[in-house]
This record gives structure tokens, sequence and C-alpha cells, in this order.
């Protein structure tokens, strides 16, 4: 074999190489953390605000999981909330993303079934309005 074919060979392998390399890479799944990652970090000051609201509670919700399919999110100031929702945020996958309201309500525990959720790791995100103030509680929990 002369030089010649082996540099035609190493072009056409380094081509082949590259080809393989590009279709590799479009074939990856490139997702953001949400879908509207722009426009939740345009309103990030209201979480700021948010956040620094629940820092001044005295007690701050507990959000535990009892391994039966069983959430329990308990808060001693249910009594006092206007609206509000609980949000399990998958990070891996942003499918298996679920989202349960909050009410009014006398107990001070609420309890939400999440048998046939996908184990592993979720993070309990809580918003809620009471008082005229918006708050922001986030927990991370394994199912």
């Amino acid at each position: 074999m002369n030089w010649g074919k082996s540099i035609v060979l190493a072009f056409v392998l380094f081509g082949a190489f590259m080809a393989t390399l590009v279709t590799v890479c479009f074939r990856q799944d490139v997702s953001l953390v949400t879908a509207d990652y722009y426009k939740e970090e345009l309103a990030f000051q209201d979480q700021i605000d948010r956040m620094a609201n629940t820092s001044g509670l005295e007690e701050k919700p507990d959000i535990t999981t009892d391994g039966a399919g069983v959430l329990k999110v308990t808060f001693n100031k249910f009594y006092e909330i206007e609206s509000g929702d609980l949000q399990l945020f998958r990070p891996s996958d942003p499918r298996l993303d679920k989202q349960f309201p909050l009410s009014h309500s006398k107990e001070s525990s609420r309890y939400f079934s999440v048998k046939g959720f996908k184990k592993g790791l979720y993070r309990a995100r809580m918003q809620w309005k009471m008082s005229g103030k918006e708050f922001f509680f986030e927990q991370v929990i394994y199912l």
C-alpha cells in the first residue's frame, strides 16, 4: 500500500467518524428544566419575594411520604390559605410532573395519593397565598 491510498483512507475514516459524531449529537435529548425557562427567569424576583415571605414564618410546611403511596403535607396554617398548589417536579423527566390544588382547611395535615408514581427523586414545590401575601416552599422527597 502506498502513501496516497493511506492518506485517502485516513480522510475517509475521519469523515465517517465526524458523520457518526454529528448523528449521535443530534439524537441527544437537550431539554430545559422547564418548558417556560426564560419566562420563569424574568419573574424570578417575585419568587425571591415569596421565599423571603416563607422564611419569615414561624412554622414552615413539612412534606413527607410514608412509602405506601401517600404524601403528607403538614402545615399548621392551612386554615389561613386562600389558594395555592403543590407541584411534584421530577427533574429527570418533566412528563412525570404532577400538580395538586391547595385550599382553606381546618386540618393541619393534607394527604395526597402518589400511588403509581415512578419511584425516584422529586422536588415538592408548595406555593400559596395567605393574608394577601404569596409564599413558596420547596423540599426534596423520594418516592
